[in-house]
């Protein structure tokens, strides 16, 4: 299920691309209801969260910096979530 979006504008070190498009692909899902990929949501879904990554980066770019960074850490920087994702990368490459 989608959380709640948080800040990427002022963390350090910048927001990754990944956590770009992982905001992305959550405002997409919450906004449009889609929770499953089917051949008929897969190509406008996807075009979405492709130009709203685009959006995202662009205006964290152009901001100017924050003067306290965000009291929240996004879900991709929390270490349980990398512990997550370096087991998936693992048990992909041994298969």
């Amino acid at each position: 299920m989608c959380r709640n979006i948080t800040t990427l504008r002022g963390l350090e070190p910048a927001a990754t691309p990944d956590e770009i498009e992982a905001a992305a692909r959550q405002y997409v899902r919450k906004v449009s209801g889609v929770q499953s990929l089917s051949d008929a949501t897969r190509e406008p879904f996807e075009a979405a969260v492709a130009e709203i990554t685009e959006i995202t980066r662009r205006l964290l770019t152009e901001l100017p910096a924050r003067r306290q960074p965000p009291t929240t850490v996004p879900p991709l920087r929390r270490p349980e979530v990398q512990a997550r994702i370096a087991a998936k990368a693992a048990k992909s490459q041994a298969s």
